[in-house]
């Protein structure tokens, strides 16, 4: 399956790995290429076998999901990181996000909507289960001050949009007639103003403050 989305699976549970495989492994375009039991191990195989995706826990012993989540931001490994787990309290999804996830879904997700998931995170999108998406939400509503965002260029303004749209720096390029590299500027310079960590943050601040829809 030589385009096939490549897939780690990272959980510290056997039975729960187990069964990711045996209903992955019959998707035509997914391919299970390895498995960890925690954190460590995980970010020692995504260096070695190159996933496109990381279906990660985030309680494990050792190492949990949100240090390996970092731990990989560390190494630039560009394996895009969804994480699969049952615990929903924000405490524990707004540290995942901001660590790096590209998604957070959880272990009950319907087996279809969690190949959903996957194959989007791999197209660039964000992938967030209403529950978490409010879970941000709340917490950057917290947290934001009084008129950011006001310093905003029209230009980052339309490129904040085509973040939360789920479109890559590439695809920002081509619908906006620019270089990959400009596009690059825009999205330090939104997150810059914004005080935010990442894509995640700056997608769901443009919903929240009516820049997408």
């Amino acid at each position: 399956m030589a385009d096939a989305i490549k897939v780690l699976l990272v959980d510290d549970h056997q039975v729960v790995r187990r069964g990711l495989r045996t209903f992955l492994e019959v998707q035509d375009d997914i391919e299970v290429v390895g498995e960890a039991s925690d954190g460590a191990e995980g970010v020692t195989r995504a260096e070695e076998l190159k996933p496109d995706i990381v279906l990660m826990d985030v309680k494990m012993p050792g190492m949990d999901g949100i240090d390996a989540l970092r731990k990989l931001r560390e190494l630039a490994n560009p394996a895009r990181v969804l994480i699969v787990t049952s615990f929903t309290e924000q405490r524990t999804v707004v540290p995942a996000l901001r660590a790096g996830a590209a998604g957070y879904v959880y272990k009950d997700v319907d087996p279809e909507a969690l190949a959903g998931a996957i194959r989007s995170v791999h197209a660039g999108h964000v992938v967030l289960q209403p529950e978490v998406a409010n879970a941000l939400l709340s917490q950057e509503e917290a947290t934001s001050g009084q008129g950011r965002g006001v310093s905003l260029t029209e230009r980052e303004r339309e490129v904040l949009g085509l973040i939360a749209d789920g479109r890559s720096n590439r695809e920002i390029a081509r619908a906006l007639v620019l270089s990959e590299k400009t596009v690059k500027t825009h999205v330090s310079n939104i997150l810059m103003k914004l005080d935010l960590a990442d894509r995640t943050q700056a997608a769901l601040w443009a919903v929240r403050h009516g820049i997408a829809d």
